[in-house]
C-alpha cells in the first residue's frame, strides 16, 4: 500500500491547481476482453491514492462487472433514481482503494425513453456530481453501438483500449475512426494491454496512429501499456483489485505511469457546459 501512495506524489502536484468540475475520462475498447473494465478499477484507485475525488460510472450496460472485480455486492443503481426510489448519493458506493462507484448505469441506456421530466431530474442530479467531483472515470461497453457513442463523444479524453491482437487492433481503430468524427472530441488515447514487450506496444500504438493521423487526420496520444502479468488474472480470481494485492508488479506500476499521462492530457474543458448536459442532449438526437 504505501508503494502506490509513493507513486502518487507526482501525481498529486499535478492535480492540486485544478479546477471543481470534473475530468471526465472515457474508457473504451473495439471489442470485448481486452482489460478494459480491470483497466478502469485500477486507474480509479490509482487517482484516489493522489487525493482526487474520483467517481467510477460503469456503462458496459449489460456486462457492468466493476462490481465483480470490488468484490462489491450492488443493491441500486441509476434506474432507482429515475424511479424517486433513492438519491444519486444513495447509489454512489464507496470501493476499495477510495473511489466511489455508481455500477450497472442501466438507468443511462433508458434515458432516450423518459419522459422530459425524468431526464432532467437525472442529468441534474448528475450534473451536480460533476460539480462536486474530481475526476468521473466511464467504462463504457465495446464497440460503436449509440450507446457507447454517446459517452465517448461527450467526454473531455477517450482512451481506447487494445491488445496486440489482429482484431483487437482493426476494432480500435474502428472506435478511432468513429468517435474522431466527431468535432466534441478534445483528447483521444491508446492503451495497449497484455504486452510481451515495450516494443510491441511501440509497434501497436505507431501503426494505430500513423493511420490514424494518415487517413483521418486525428493526432492519437500515446496511453502508454500494460504487460501481460500473470498478477492481473490473480487478482481477478480474488476479487481484489492489483493496484491493491501487488502494488509493486509491472501492471501496477502500469497503470501510475498511465494517471501521470491521462492528468497531463486532460485539458482544454469544455466551458461552463457539463459532460451530463453535453450527453442528454446527445440522447435527444
Amino acid at each position: 500500500m504505501t508503494v502506490l501512495y509513493d507513486q502518487a506524489e507526482q501525481l498529486r502536484s499535478l492535480m492540486r491547481a485544478r479546477p471543481r468540475r470534473a475530468s471526465v475520462i472515457a474508457i473504451t475498447s473495439g471489442k470485448g476482453g481486452v482489460g478494459k473494465s480491470n483497466i478502469a478499477v485500477n486507474l480509479a484507485i490509482q487517482f484516489a491514492a493522489a487525493g482526487r475525488d474520483v467517481v467510477l460510472l460503469d456503462a458496459d450496460l449489460g456486462l457492468a462487472n466493476a462490481d465483480v472485480l470490488c468484490n462489491i455486492n450492488l443493491t441500486s443503481n441509476l434506474s432507482h433514481v429515475i424511479a424517486r426510489k433513492k438519491e444519486l448519493h444513495e447509489v454512489l458506493v464507496p470501493a476499495p482503494g477510495g473511489f466511489r462507484l455508481i455500477g450497472d448505469a442501466s438507468g443511462l441506456a433508458r434515458m432516450a425513453d423518459l419522459t422530459d421530466m425524468d431526464r432532467q431530474r437525472l442529468v441534474d442530479a448528475l450534473a451536480e456530481l460533476e460539480r462536486q467531483t474530481d475526476i468521473i472515470l466511464i467504462d463504457t461497453g465495446a464497440g460503436i453501438s449509440p450507446n457507447v457513442l454517446s459517452f465517448t463523444r461527450c467526454a473531455d479524453h477517450v482512451l481506447v483500449v487494445t491488445t496486440p491482437e489482429p482484431t483487437a487492433i482493426t476494432d480500435a481503430y474502428a472506435v478511432i475512426k468513429v468517435v474522431s468524427k466527431d468535432n466534441n472530441v478534445r483528447r483521444l488515447s491508446l492503451l495497449v494491454n497484455q504486452t510481451r514487450s515495450a516494443a510491441e506496444a511501440k509497434v501497436v500504438f505507431e501503426r494505430i496512429a500513423k493511420v490514424a493521423k494518415q487517413f483521418l487526420n486525428v493526432t492519437v496520444l500515446d496511453g502508454g501499456s500494460l504487460p501481460a502479468d500473470e498478477q492481473v488474472p490473480l487478482a481477478v480470481r480474488k476479487r481484489q483489485p492489483f493496484v491493491l494485492g501487488s502494488p509493486r508488479c509491472p501492471a501496477s506500476q502500469s497503470i501510475a505511469k498511465l494517471a501521470m499521462r491521462l492528468e497531463q492530457g486532460v485539458a482544454g474543458k469544455l466551458g461552463q457546459d457539463g459532460f451530463f448536459n453535453r450527453m442528454s442532449r446527445w440522447f435527444r438526437r
